[in-house]
């Protein structure tokens, strides 16, 4: 599967929500504007990320926005979510297309050009770029400069998504690069107001990448 004019990526995160405001954030940002989601749950049991895959697969259907999820092949089959994203640590992208097949979508996250790369060679679909800038997340981070994101872009033939510490106000530093999108995490999922954040992410993406 393809992933094609899908500017603005949700990243999930669970941090300092409860459960009802975690989904809500979720809902109303897939409802104003993000294309591409991604439920990201660390250090959860199968059995909590199974259920909450469950949930936002709901969400996601609803808006009509694929749903991927972080690391856990296994969990995206059980849901028949769109397709997984796998970091440097987890299942090569090569078996999990093996597994998965032509029809769901792989991501991978790439800080070389090196790994960029291989990941398009053994059939991502798509890859995440960062850190651009520091983050707030609880995710190990190292950070990327806009040029290796400008050369990653130019090197390969699959979409390029720019990720960390990406806010309305700094987006446009990545515009030199050329990429496909921006995924975000805390911008969204720690927005006052879900709506306008997405609203405004968007419309500073879309500038941002012409």
């Amino acid at each position: 599967m393809k992933v094609t004019n899908r500017p603005l990526y949700l990243v999930t995160d669970h941090t300092n929500l409860n459960d009802a405001d975690f989904l809500q954030q979720i809902d109303l940002a897939c409802e104003s504007g993000v294309s591409l989601l991604q439920l990201r749950e660390k250090n959860r049991s199968s059995r909590d990320i199974y259920e909450w895959a469950v949930k936002v697969k709901d969400i996601a259907d609803r808006h009509r926005v694929p749903l991927m999820i972080d690391d856990r092949l296994d969990i995206a089959q059980a849901v028949d979510a769109a397709g997984v994203h796998l970091g440097q640590s987890d299942l090569p992208v090569e078996i999990a297309r093996r597994i998965l097949g032509n029809k769901k979508i792989i991501g991978a996250t790439t800080k070389t050009l090196k790994q960029a790369k291989l990941a398009e060679e053994q059939g991502a679909d798509y890859l995440g770029v960062g850190a651009i800038f520091p983050t707030q997340t609880h995710v190990k981070t190292v950070h990327t400069s806009i040029e290796t994101l400008g050369k990653i872009k130019e090197a390969v033939n699959i979409p390029v998504y720019a990720i960390g510490g990406l806010k309305a106000h700094n987006i446009q530093a990545i515009e030199p690069a050329h990429v496909d999108g921006v995924a975000v995490v805390s911008a969204i999922m720690q927005a006052k107001n879900a709506k306008a954040a997405t609203r405004e992410l968007l419309d500073a993406v879309e500038d941002a990448i012409g």
